[in-house]
This record gives C-alpha cells, sequence and structure tokens, in this order.
C-alpha cells in the first residue's frame, strides 16, 4: 500500500499550509496574551498633558507634574523622602482593588523569583483602567508636592535601594515589548547608603507596603 508522503503537519491546505497556519495561530495567541495587553497598559499609563493654574486644571482637564529642575539624581534629602511618601499615599489609594494582583507578583519577588512574561501580562491585564486613575493621582500629587516626574523616580530608585529591593519596571518592560523587544525581567537589587537607609528608616514599614506600585512605574 502506497503512503501518502503527508506527515503530522499535512492537511488539506498542505504541509506548508499547516505550517502557516500554526504560525498564524502563534501570532494571533502574540497579539492577544502579550502585544494588545502592553498596549492598553502603555495608553492608560500615559498621563494626558494639560496646562495648570495654581495647581489645579483648567477646565477641568487633567493636571501634569512640573517640569525637572537642577540634578534630579543629587543625593536624596528628608524633604524628598517625605513628598515621596505622600505621592504614594495617594497613588495607592488611587489603584484600589487593582492593587492586590500586583501585590501577589512583588511577593514572589521578594521570595527571590524573577517574574516572568506571563506574570506580568496577567498584572497588565489586571490593572486595567486603574492604572490610568493612579497616574493621574500622581501627577496631581506631585504637582502639589512640586515634585517633578524625574525626580520622583531617581527617589523611587533611592528607597528600593534602601529598602533592599529589586527595581524592576513593567511600564519600561511594557514599552519594551511594544517595540518587538523581549524585556529584562531578572531582579536588580543595589545597596543603598547609609544615609538613603537613615531618610527611609522612619517610613520603612509604610514604604514596604506600597513598593510594589514600583512594579508599575509609579
Amino acid at each position: 500500500m502506497r503512503s501518502s508522503g503527508r506527515g503530522w503537519g499535512c492537511g488539506c491546505l498542505g504541509c506548508g499550509g499547516g505550517t502557516l497556519l500554526v504560525l498564524a495561530l502563534l501570532v494571533g495567541a502574540a497579539w492577544f496574551f502579550v502585544i494588545q495587553p502592553a498596549r492598553s497598559f502603555l495608553a492608560n499609563w500615559q498621563t494626558p498633558t494639560t496646562q495648570t493654574q495654581g495647581g489645579q486644571a483648567q477646565g477641568g482637564g487633567t493636571v501634569t507634574p512640573p517640569a525637572p529642575t537642577g540634578n534630579v539624581n543629587a543625593a536624596l534629602t528628608k524633604t524628598d523622602v517625605q513628598k515621596f511618601v505622600r505621592v504614594r499615599r495617594d497613588v495607592r489609594q488611587a489603584m484600589g482593588s487593582s492593587f492586590t494582583g500586583v501585590q501577589q507578583v512583588w511577593t514572589d519577588i521578594q521570595n527571590g523569583q524573577n517574574p516572568n512574561l506571563f506574570q506580568m501580562m496577567t498584572v497588565l491585564r489586571e490593572v486595567g483602567g486603574s492604572v490610568g486613575a493612579a497616574r493621574q493621582a500622581q501627577a496631581t500629587a506631585l504637582n502639589r508636592e512640586n515634585m517633578s516626574a524625574e525626580r520622583y523616580a531617581a527617589v523611587r530608585s533611592g528607597v528600593n535601594r534602601a529598602l533592599g529591593v529589586p527595581s524592576i519596571d513593567f511600564s519600561q518592560a511594557a514599552q519594551t515589548l511594544q517595540n518587538g523587544q523581549l524585556p529584562d525581567l531578572n531582579r536588580d537589587v543595589q545597596t543603598g547608603t547609609a544615609q538613603e537607609r537613615a531618610l527611609v528608616q522612619p517610613f520603612q514599614r509604610e514604604l514596604t507596603e506600597t513598593v510594589a506600585l514600583g512594579l508599575l512605574g509609579l
């Protein structure tokens, strides 16, 4: 009996057609489970630009943080840390129940696990529109505290060093994915200076409880 010569990947579309079908399914899955959640997250994460007056948005719009001034990477000060704590409180409140999923991933990271792409995508889908509200709360708080987003990010890095926790930013990873590249999700723990640890110590418990917000670039 003569064999048809068709392998497992060969069907009514032929061997080549079967391969193309599998590739199409993989591309579709990548779009639905990876690219689309990343794009959706970034769309919510972006803060619209609106002119402000006296710290209030004009016409009921959104507010933006002040422009950076001076050396945004200067050493931490007591005032910096106090401002950071107040901003973080507002951001945590704006996240609402969406913070739970982020906190769980952070717990895994604290236990020594590197986050994987699946965990990252799950978090990005769960936070959904909440990250937009959190970003707006952050912008409003930064405006109130007269602190630029660039300085806030530098202070966040200093706080993470003082707490001895890794700096992993899913918002940057999502941008990397959108650009067609795989993000680096390895844990990177840097040691804080004695000055950084001393400044953070009075707020250590509160900052440890909200440190997971850093996963979202908040």
